[in-house]
């Protein structure tokens, strides 16, 4: 694994914390471990989907909290009563925790549960002063020429 030194970066730039911190998170998770799998899908200019694969998991074993841009995503299997004799367990179903930075005026808008695929719906709102908008010139009533101004005087 490769090791990026990221500390030039902090000597040259200021007010870009939050940036530096995400780059050494990032950094620091390529190693996670890849369970459960899932996908990250743009579906529209300002929209996404996270699908996560949670095979084996019902609603209420899963969590979805949203706090200060960090998405996680929390499955909790509960105790079962039911022990059942497995000749092959390749189903894995264990709890997780899996995390997403998500970027400014990013929110949830929705997550379903189908067929063993958690589904999370995102959306980029962006607040009306953020948006681009066309600013209408207007210009100034024509003044009289300045010959026509001196001959008056």
């Amino acid at each position: 694994m490769r090791t990026v030194d990221f500390s030039p970066l902090y000597r040259s730039v200021v007010g870009f914390d939050r940036l530096a911190a995400l780059l050494d998170s990032a950094a620091a998770t390529e190693s996670a471990p890849g369970y459960p799998p899932y996908n990250i899908e743009r579906t529209d200019e300002n929209t996404y989907r996270i699908e996560i694969a949670v095979a084996g998991f019902k609603a209420e074993e899963l969590n979805i909290e949203v706090k200060e841009n960090l998405l996680t995503v929390q499955g909790r299997k509960t105790a079962n009563d039911n022990p059942r004799r497995y000749l092959h367990r390749g189903l894995a179903e264990r709890n997780f925790e899996r995390r997403f930075q998500l970027a400014d005026y990013v929110v949830v808008t929705d997550a379903q549960l189908n067929d063993g695929l958690l589904a999370i719906s995102l959306k980029r709102e962006l607040p009306e002063q953020l948006k681009a908008r066309r600013v209408e010139i207007s210009t100034a009533a024509p003044s009289a020429p300045l010959i026509e101004a001196e001959a008056a005087a």
